[in-house]
């Protein structure tokens, strides 16, 4: 797997560069947003480190640019530990989000995760590839959204979620399955991950109808009247 490292500090960058190659990976390293931003093209990473304090621009502005050209999974891994700055991340395409100073067998698992949970949504071959709901379409083969034709963008986590919620239209998921299911049958992170990928699909959706709150359950998906 080739792993693009965005971090400033080069003692940080080279014990993760030491890790990754120790686990098998292929690994760049690049110190600014800038770099980063031209490497996807240039590396064509499979999964990005991203730490959120640089030197020319705030890591989260680097995570929202790769959102709008790339799927590519990111790890966000910074010294910031708040809960807030963890649902932003989360909220703007992150698909994990790890607190330094952290063990590289952690950091490596967390990889092997996050790249099992995004390496796409598997269709049954009994099953159409295209879901519609009003306005709204689902392909799963093509791995696109759309909303009353226009596109919209989401990451392979808010797809794989928006996937599995729409299957059975109607039907409450509690927490526990959601969480067992889409992210990983050993997921030991919090609630607030899933909460975070639910406000941010609602908000591209425009609507919170699409995903329905059951208090002291799960979600739901409904068609907005």
């Amino acid at each position: 797997m080739r792993i693009l490292i965005v971090e400033d500090d080069p003692s940080v960058a080279d014990g993760i560069i030491d890790g990754l190659e120790s686990a098998n990976f292929q690994a760049l390293h690049v110190s600014t947003g800038v770099d980063a931003l031209a490497a996807l093209d240039a590396f064509d990473p499979e999964l990005v480190l991203l730490d959120l304090g640089l030197p020319d621009m705030d890591g989260t502005d680097v995570c929202r640019q790769i959102r709008k050209v790339s799927p590519v999974p990111i790890i966000v891994v910074s010294a910031r530990d708040e809960e807030i700055d963890r649902v932003i991340a989360l909220e703007i395409g992150a698909d994990d989000y790890v607190v330094k100073p952290f063990g590289m067998r952690e950091l490596v698992a967390r990889i092997k995760a996050v790249a099992r949970r995004t390496a796409g949504v598997e269709q049954p071959a009994t099953s159409s590839p295209e879901r519609a709901f009003g306005p709204l379409r689902i392909d799963t083969r093509s791995i696109r959204v759309s909303l009353a034709g226009e596109e919209v963008h989401l990451t392979p986590k808010e797809f794989e979620l928006l996937v599995y919620l729409s299957e059975d239209p109607g039907a409450v998921h509690r927490r526990t399955d959601i969480l067992h299911d889409v992210w990983d049958t050993n997921w030991y992170g919090t609630t607030k991950t899933l909460d975070a990928h639910v406000a941010a699909i609602r908000k591209k959706l425009g609507n919170p109808a699409w995903i329905e709150s059951v208090r002291g359950v799960g979600f739901r998906f409904g068609i907005p009247t």
